[in-house]
């Protein structure tokens, strides 16, 4: 009898098991799982090697600078670190520091962001911005005519045949404007060379010297080499004026 009664409570248990795990919560790709995943501690301080810091403007532009002092005051509470001889911190999961808090020690200490968050901080403060300047909708004229405040009709632009230019950008992964670069470069009809400062230490070396040659400090990114024009952050009106001269042999 005891034998049987043993029997039947190790039926029950099982039973109970097969019930909790058939109810276990799996990740369909649907509803994403709550995480709670951690970089390894990092701490940075003023004289740390090989570090590209980026701040936020409030456009919502991404700048790179290479020592916490070079960071001004407008981006100090939350910048992004990447120390470019490790890959933590280049992926899906970010480091970051408020740069307004100094330890005792001196360091800052960093925390894990997720890519997905930093990004949306980069859209919300670029939506906040164009909210800002955006100038308000001209009224039609009665007529139908255009009005003075919309002036004349210009005629389009002709395109830049670049043909035959090869450019480099320089930029990440995770930076919306260096691939609207790139895409826009391309529908020009140019060659594209992308260099991702994270991944490779040496196109980062590569990037601060040529905008050290350009007498230019830090900057945001993309930066973009096309025939020797130096241009930092990306504006379709800069790409074309450099691509006209770079056609007509007058670049570098």
């Amino acid at each position: 009898m005891r034998r049987l009664r043993a029997v039947a409570m190790l039926a029950l248990v099982t039973l109970a098991s097969a019930a909790a795990c058939s109810t276990k919560k799996e990740d369909d790709g649907t509803t994403p799982l709550a995480t709670t995943e951690e970089l390894p501690a990092l701490a940075i301080g003023e004289d740390t090697p090989n570090l590209l810091l980026t701040w936020i403007d409030e456009k919502g532009d991404m700048h790179v600078e290479l020592k916490p002092a070079d960071v001004p005051a407008e981006g100090r509470s939350l910048v992004r670190v990447v120390v470019s001889d490790r890959e933590e911190g280049t992926k899906s999961l970010f480091y970051v520091v408020d740069l307004t808090k100094k330890r005792e020690d001196g360091t800052y200490a960093a925390r894990t962001m997720t890519r997905r968050a930093w990004e949306s901080e980069v859209e919300k403060r670029r939506s906040a911005y164009l909210a800002k300047i955006a100038p308000p909708p001209p009224q039609p004229s009665p007529t139908g005519a255009p009005s003075a405040a919309q002036g004349p009709k210009k005629a389009d632009e002709p395109p830049v045949v670049a043909s035959d230019l090869t450019v480099i950008v320089y930029g990440a992964d995770w930076c919306k404007p260096c691939h609207q670069a790139e895409d826009y470069l391309r529908s020009k009809g140019v060659r594209v060379v992308k260099k991702d400062v994270e991944a490779s230490p040496e196109a980062a070396r590569e990037m601060r010297d040529k905008l050290d040659k350009a007498g230019q400090r830090g900057g945001s990114i993309p930066v973009i080499d096309i025939r020797g024009q130096i241009l930092v952050g990306f504006s379709t009106h800069a790409v074309d004026r450099a691509l006209a001269k770079a056609s007509a042999g007058t670049a570098l």
